[in-house]
């Protein structure tokens, strides 16, 4: 992913949000000064391993694991960096040469490196060291990233039981090595920005951001009364709703429930990825969600909504723009709105780091719905729009209505056995195993969770021969329980609407 962010980088120079600095094989002096300069300001790109002229120079091959690890934990440490904010440096190979890209966003807190507070200009680094310079970058912190506002009232009682010890199975299962998971509970949400100092009036104790990822649904909807996300599906009823999901719980349950929304109304494609088998689906839309949650303006009363359309997803939320108009991985520099909450879901490993939406969701989408783009448009309601390329059917019509109803794969069984025994008795098929009888009543629920399926995605689920898995959709068509629709070549499978109705009437 930092590939792509890198070569952007590189075709716009050194500038406020860009900085190149030669390495070899060790960190350069002045880096954490200018990782702090643009914590304070409008964060940006570091590239080690670039002349000041935007030539890659490299790095050494044999120094790069170790200067990625030194990153990491001078960033995790208080005497280099106060307070912390842990940076994942990645290795990047440009024109048969090493470098390290390092990714730092904007901050919400005002940072020093070794004593000493920096900010960025056009022209480079710089220390603050008057009072009143200081007390401004404090302000301009406190009015546009309201994650950082300070409620000394709440207490670790106020969050959700359990849900710590969950964020920390996430993070271990992330990265194990993770250097957070040493840390007492007290050290954790300090080191993560969740517990804080504002400096420049002493006031110290959890933050808004600490509120949403771990607080109990009545004390964010205290803080927060208009928070909420509103789920809908609009495929049939677009003008209410055919089936509805209001979320007004943290965010890291939040986006379970989300994704859970998802898995329920859309369909899924499986993708080969490096001989690995991948869910577009979940490639997609843990990009979507994840964006919609961690960049939205929470103290901006207008509720956020995710709605599934017949042919695409809407999601709109409150946001503190840096622009306006459409966006695209051309155009778009990465820019926090939440830096905290932003961090938190990249240790998560909800998110790879900041900027990797965009580009992922491009990516994949290409495979999801081809011939379809995103769109993104920045404003005062942050707009993303995702075409599914689904083709709705009479079929598919039933079938969506069949979602909001209990399906278990226990009814689909019988289903299928009833058709295989009129089919037997009719003379259609010859008698069946009971093992070819199950793996039927598997792809049937297979078409039925994922429609307008391929041959070929029906061998990448079963992991069986094409002749195999050919010879069972024909006796599925056979027994009318699916139809082929469109050319050999684009053409896919769809449970037939006769079946999907007595599939209903067994349910009801």
């Amino acid at each position: 992913m930092s590939l792509e962010l890198v070569k952007n980088a590189l075709k716009h120079k050194e500038k406020i949000r860009t900085e190149f600095k030669e390495a070899r094989n060790r960190l350069p002096s002045n880096l954490f000064e200018t990782v702090c300069a643009f914590l304070n300001r409008e964060g940006g790109s570091i590239l080690l391993g670039v002349d000041d002229n935007g030539e890659v120079t490299g790095i050494e091959p044999y120094a790069v694991k170790q200067m990625c690890a030194d990153i990491s934990s001078l960033s995790n440490n208080p005497t280099k960096l106060e307070p912390t904010f842990l940076l994942s440096p990645n290795e990047v190979e440009i024109k048969d040469k090493k470098v390290i890209h390092i990714q730092v966003p904007a901050s919400s807190q005002v940072h020093k490196c070794n004593g000493v507070v920096f900010d960025r200009s056009s022209d480079g680094d710089f220390r603050v060291t008057s009072p009143e310079r200081i007390a401004e970058i404090y302000n301009r912190k406190r009015t546009h990233f309201t994650e950082g506002t300070i409620y000394s009232q709440v207490t670790s009682a106020d969050f959700k039981p359990g849900l710590l010890t969950k964020a920390r199975q996430l993070i271990a299962s992330n990265n194990s090595f993770h250097p957070w998971l040493r840390l007492s509970d007290r050290e954790f949400f300090t080191t993560s920005g969740l517990f804080k100092r504002d400096f420049n009036t002493g006031e110290e104790g959890f933050s808004l951001a600490a509120v949403l990822l771990f607080g109990e649904d009545e004390v964010i909807k205290s803080i927060l009364p208009p928070y909420k996300i509103d789920a809908l599906v609009r495929k049939n009823d677009v003008n209410r709703y055919d089936d509805r999901l209001i979320v007004e719980t943290n965010l890291i349950d939040a986006y379970d429930l989300l994704m859970e929304f998802v898995e329920k109304h859309l369909p899924d494609k499986f993708f080969l990825e490096n001989d690995k088998r991948v869910s577009l689906r979940t490639r997609i839309f843990r990009e979507v969600i994840a964006n919609m949650l961690v960049h939205r303006e929470y103290t901006n009363a207008h509720a956020a909504s995710f709605i599934i359309y017949a042919d695409r997803v809407e999601v709109q939320n409150a946001n503190n723009p840096n622009g306006s108009g459409p966006i695209s991985v051309r155009n778009f520099v990465p820019f926090p709105k939440n830096p905290v909450i932003s961090k938190f879901f990249v240790q998560l490993g909800r998110v790879e780091e900041l900027g990797s939406g965009i580009i992922n969701i491009n990516k994949y989408l290409k495979e999801y719905a081809p011939g379809s783009k995103p769109e993104f448009i920045e404003g005062n309601i942050f707009k993303t729009i995702i075409p599914t390329g689904i083709k709705i059917s009479k079929t598919v019509s039933i079938q969506t209505k069949l979602t909001a109803q209990i399906i278990s794969p226990d009814s689909i069984s019988r289903a299928i056995s009833e058709a295989i025994n009129e089919g037997i008795n009719e003379g259609i098929i010859e008698g069946i195993s009971e093992r070819i009888r199950k793996r039927l009543s598997l792809m049937v629920s297979f078409l039925f969770r994922n429609p307008n399926l391929k041959t070929s995605d029906f061998i990448k689920e079963f992991q069986l021969s094409p002749r195999t898995i050919k010879g069972n959709l024909e006796v599925l068509k056979k027994l009318g329980v699916i139809i082929y629709k469109g050319s050999a070549k684009a053409g896919y499978y769809e449970l037939r609407a006769d079946f999907l109705n007595k599939l209903g009437a067994e349910v009801k």
